[in-house]
């Protein structure tokens, strides 16, 4: 079966949630009735299923080792699937040519003590917050933010206009992140100072520093904290430190690039073969979107 084929047969499998509202893979429910969680964490709850089972079937897990509804699995089933992943992934080794070519186009991942002076206003993802009714909010505030009139407010994130704080004028991002951020950098317009990367989570960093970017992003960066705007206000660049110094990192970000992709690929044929209901994994955030 190609992958192509793959995704066709596990579209169709992507049936809503039973009557009693639980999304399960292969009959096995994903949360207790009544307790659905946000969209990524069943996301992830229905993939990690979905390689247990696989284990299970490949002998490297008991018949009854007990699915949980709480996406935490056993120590059994996590060394079964570790294994499991062991076996079935097939990741090449990043010949000379590929590591010299992803160094050339990446100076600034692998340079030393570059650091960008940002600010960000934090829509903050916590227990009960619907992500489906935040998003728009974010997206409407960066939307303004880029494409605004900064001599104004930003006032309120879907609105055309307006006042919506009390930033000096025409700081309409310093504003916005007064009234709406969730972060306590708010109070001071949302700055965060002078960073490396070292001093952001690696998923803010990679937004932060792999695109050579001064004014707000483009796009929201998504952290285990929530959605942020971000706006970079200086950069200075770092060291570049030559390929021969670096080989072993470069080799190491190609093969987990490598794995990741393979992982996406298996994921994908195992959902082609199971029963999945009440779940999307088609959405931007799951390990099956390439």
């Amino acid at each position: 079966m190609t992958i192509v084929e793959a995704r066709r047969q596990a579209d169709s499998t992507l049936d809503s949630a039973g009557a009693d509202g639980v999304a399960r893979v292969g009959g096995i429910a994903l949360h207790a009735a009544g307790a659905r969680p946000e969209a990524a964490e069943l996301r992830q709850r229905a993939c990690t299923e979905l390689l247990r089972q696989a284990a299970q079937r490949a002998g490297l897990l008991a018949a009854d080792d007990a699915a949980s509804e709480d996406g935490v699995v056993s120590e059994a089933a996590a060394a079964a699937i570790e294994a499991l992943l062991e076996r079935e992934l097939r990741v090449p080794e990043p010949c000379e040519e590929d590591c010299r070519r992803h160094h050339a186009a990446n100076p600034a991942r692998y340079a030393d003590g570059e650091r960008v002076l940002a600010r960000h206003i934090l829509f903050a993802v916590t227990p009960g917050v619907d992500v489906n009714a935040l998003l728009p909010r974010a997206e409407q505030m960066l939307l303004k933010l880029r494409c605004g009139d900064d001599t104004r407010d930003a006032g309120e994130p879907g609105d055309a206009g307006g006042c919506g704080g009390s930033a000096p004028e025409g700081d309409a991002f310093a504003a916005a992140a007064r009234e709406w951020s969730n972060c306590p950098s708010g109070a001071e317009g949302g700055a965060l100072g002078w960073l490396r990367s070292t001093d952001c989570v690696p998923e803010f960093a990679r937004e932060l520093f792999v695109q050579p970017v001064v004014g707000v992003l483009p796009r929201l960066v998504r952290s285990r904290f929530g959605l942020h705007v971000v706006e970079v206000l200086a950069r200075e660049p770092g060291v570049a430190r030559p390929f021969e110094a670096v080989r072993g990192a470069v080799a190491l970000a190609l093969r987990q690039q490598a794995w990741t992709t393979a992982l996406r690929q298996y994921l994908r044929l195992l959902a082609a073969q199971a029963n999945i209901e009440g779940v999307d994994l088609d959405a931007a955030d799951t390990p099956l979107v390439q």
